[in-house]
């Protein structure tokens, strides 16, 4: 987000937040450094919006895809056989109870 800012002669982080504030999204300091250091902890798509649109960007110039980042399962063979090798649980069957039963009185 700081490269985008930048390219658009923004840049202080304080002077997006005021931008943004006036688009309707107030963000904290904090949550503002975090974004503006690249680290967010989350971020709702809705802001996300606001973002783009105050920066006037495609979301594909925010948003860098880091796929070596992602923890791969470990052990997938174990893994299989054991929930092969799990109980099933037991079925739940219902009974029919004969008749009708009574309102309450």
């Amino acid at each position: 987000m700081r490269l985008a800012a930048a390219n658009r002669g923004i840049w202080k982080a304080s002077e997006l937040q005021r931008l943004l504030a006036e688009r309707g999204l107030v963000i904290s300091a904090g949550k503002m450094s975090y974004l503006w250091s690249g680290q967010p902890v989350s971020l709702k798509l809705d802001d996300l919006d606001v973002i783009c649109a105050v920066l006037g960007c495609p979301i594909g110039e925010l948003l860098v895809p880091e796929p070596d980042k992602v923890a791969l399962p470990e052990n997938t063979g174990q893994q299989d056989a054991a929930v092969a090798s799990a109980p099933r649980p037991m079925r739940v069957v219902p009974r029919r109870r004969g008749g009708r039963s009574m309102p309450p009185a």
